[in-house]
C-alpha cells in the first residue's frame, strides 16, 4: 500500500502520487506529509528568513501570461533601480535584521553581463548574502552575451552572487512552458542552468507556480524533473510550490487556487521530495492562517518576512507580515520559531 511504503521512509513513483491525488483525501494526505516532516525534523522548530525582495528592473521581453509585474520595453513607465536606490534598500533591510537579499528581474533586452557585475559589487561591498537571479535571467544573460551558463555563472559568483533562486519554474513541462511563457526559457534549460550552479558549488532553491493551465500530471512531471537533479546533485535546500495567482494578468479569466487544492499540493510535494530537507509555506498567497495549518500538511519552514514584495503583489494579493506575526502564528501552531540563513544554518539567537 502507498501509505506503507511513505510511512517506512520509502520513496514513491510519480504513478502513485498521482493516485495519491485522485483520492481527494486531503487528512490522509496531511496525516502522510506531516509524518514525512517529523522524521525529517524531529525538532519542534520552524524556520524563517528575513530579508527583502529587491526587483531591479520591471523592463521585460518575456511577456509571460502569468505575470502582472512586468513592462514592455517600449513602455515610458519601465524602471531600473539606481545604486542610490539599492543601497537604501540594502541599509533598511539590515536595520530590521535582514541577513540576505533576493535579488530579481526582468529580461531587459541590452543590459550587458557587465551591468550585472558590477550590481553584484556594489551590493556585496554592503556586506549582504546575494541570492539572485532566477535560471531564466541567467539563461537571457548567457543568450544576450554570447558565453555560456557556465561561464556566466562564473562571472555571477566572482562578483559576488551567494545563491540562487528557484523562480521562473512555473511547471517544468515544456507543453505548459510554451503556452503561458514561450518566449522564456524551456523547462530543460532551467534545469540545465541549476544544475550547472550545483555543480559550481551554489546551493539553490526550487519553487513550482501551480494552478493555471497545466494537468496533474504535469505537476509530477515536475516534481521528478526537480527529484531527479536533487539526486544528482544534493544542491536544493528547499522547494517552495505556490498557486498562480490569475488577477491583472492575461490569464485573469482562471479561478484562483482554493486553500483545500494548496494545501493538497503542498503535502504531495512533500509526500514525493523525500530528498530535499526542505519544503516552504507561501504565506505571501495564502495569507496567515493558512500558512498556519500548512505546517501540518508538510511545511516547516515560514519562508521570507518579505520586507519588500512586488510581482505577487501586482497581481492583487496583498498579504503582509511581520517578523513578530510570523512567530506568533508558529508558537501558535505549537512549534518554536528560529531565524536562519539561506542554506538553513540558524541565525544565533538574540
Amino acid at each position: 500500500m502507498i501509505d506503507d511504503k511513505i510511512l517506512a521512509g520509502e520513496r514513491i513513483t510519480a504513478a502513485e502520487g498521482l493516485e495519491l491525488a485522485e483520492s481527494g483525501d486531503l487528512l490522509r494526505l496531511g496525516f502522510l506529509a506531516n509524518a514525512v516532516r517529523r522524521r525529517l525534523h524531529p525538532e519542534p522548530l520552524v524556520t524563517y528568513v528575513v530579508d527583502r525582495n529587491i526587483n531591479y528592473t520591471d523592463i521585460c521581453t518575456s511577456g509571460c501570461k502569468f505575470c502582472a509585474f512586468f513592462k514592455a520595453p517600449d513602455d515610458p513607465d519601465g524602471m531600473i533601480l539606481s545604486q542610490a536606490e539599492l543601497a537604501q534598500k540594502i541599509k533598511e533591510t539590515k536595520e530590521l535584521g535582514g541577513t540576505q537579499i533576493l535579488l530579481q528581474g526582468g529580461l531587459h533586452p541590452d543590459k550587458p553581463l557587465e551591468f550585472y557585475e558590477e550590481m553584484l559589487c556594489f551590493m556585496k561591498g554592503m556586506d549582504i548574502h546575494i541570492h539572485g537571479f532566477s535560471p531564466p535571467e541567467i539563461w537571457h544573460f548567457a543568450v544576450l552575451s554570447g558565453l555560456s551558463v557556465a561561464e556566466v555563472i562564473t562571472r555571477l559568483r566572482q562578483a559576488g552572487l551567494d545563491s540562487i533562486p528557484g523562480g521562473g519554474a512555473e511547471i517544468l513541462s515544456n507543453r505548459v512552458r510554451s503556452e503561458i511563457a514561450p518566449r522564456k526559457c524551456n523547462a530543460d534549460e532551467w534545469i540545465m542552468v541549476m544544475e550547472e550552479a550545483h555543480n559550481q558549488g551554489l546551493r539553490t532553491t526550487a519553487t513550482m507556480m501551480f494552478g493555471h493551465v497545466e494537468t496533474m500530471v504535469e505537476r509530477f512531471e515536475h516534481l521528478q524533473r526537480v527529484r531527479d537533479l536533487q539526486d544528482r546533485t544534493g544542491g536544493f535546500t528547499a522547494f517552495i510550490p505556490w498557486p498562480f495567482q490569475p488577477d491583472n494578468t492575461a490569464l485573469s479569466h482562471i479561478a484562483k487556487t482554493s486553500a483545500f487544492n494548496y494545501l493538497q499540493m503542498l503535502a504531495l510535494s512533500r509526500i514525493f521530495l523525500n530528498n530535499i530537507d526542505n519544503i516552504q509555506t507561501s504565506w505571501v498567497t495564502q495569507g496567515g492562517q493558512i500558512a498556519q495549518l500548512s505546517l501540518f500538511f508538510g511545511a516547516n519552514d515560514f519562508g521570507s518576512t518579505m520586507i519588500e514584495e512586488n510581482v505577487v503583489a501586482a497581481a492583487g494579493v496583498s498579504f503582509r507580515l511581520s517578523e513578530q506575526e510570523i512567530r506568533r502564528l508558529v508558537e501558535g501552531a505549537g512549534f518554536t520559531p528560529r531565524q536562519r540563513y539561506m542554506d538553513y544554518r540558524l541565525v544565533a539567537a538574540g
